[in-house]
């Protein structure tokens, strides 16, 4: 039997809905908790284009991807992935706080983002 869990995004920060989020799809807010099992959980994070964030935090916080090939470091902005991508930060945050293990992509899956 699959739980859904609806999170609102509107006012809060980013970094408070992602660890939400993230233990949720964990199932860590589920009694039968177990680490080695999948939990069939799916989250949706609602109204994500208002949440919370500093001007601050948008022109300094830099995302950095390396393609492995010289000259393929890649810098970006929060704000112009916000331009490009809306939903690509929560996104990204959620991932890096999830366990790195065969389960990552599948709860990677299980969560959907709406502006």
């Amino acid at each position: 039997m699959a739980k859904t869990f609806t999170i609102d995004a509107a006012g809060r920060s980013l970094g408070r809905v992602a660890s939400e989020a993230a233990k949720a799809l964990m199932g860590k807010s589920s009694a039968d908790y177990t680490p080695n099992k999948r939990s069939e959980v799916s989250v949706t994070v609602t109204n994500a284009s208002k949440m919370h964030r500093r001007e601050r935090k948008r022109i300094q916080k830099i995302y950095t991807t390396y393609s492995g090939y010289p000259g393929g470091l890649k810098r970006e902005s929060l704000a112009s992935l916000d331009a490009r991508k809306p939903g690509e930060a929560l996104r990204r945050a959620v991932s890096r706080m999830l366990p790195r293990n065969t389960m990552h992509t599948a709860r990677m899956k299980k969560l959907t983002v709406t502006l």
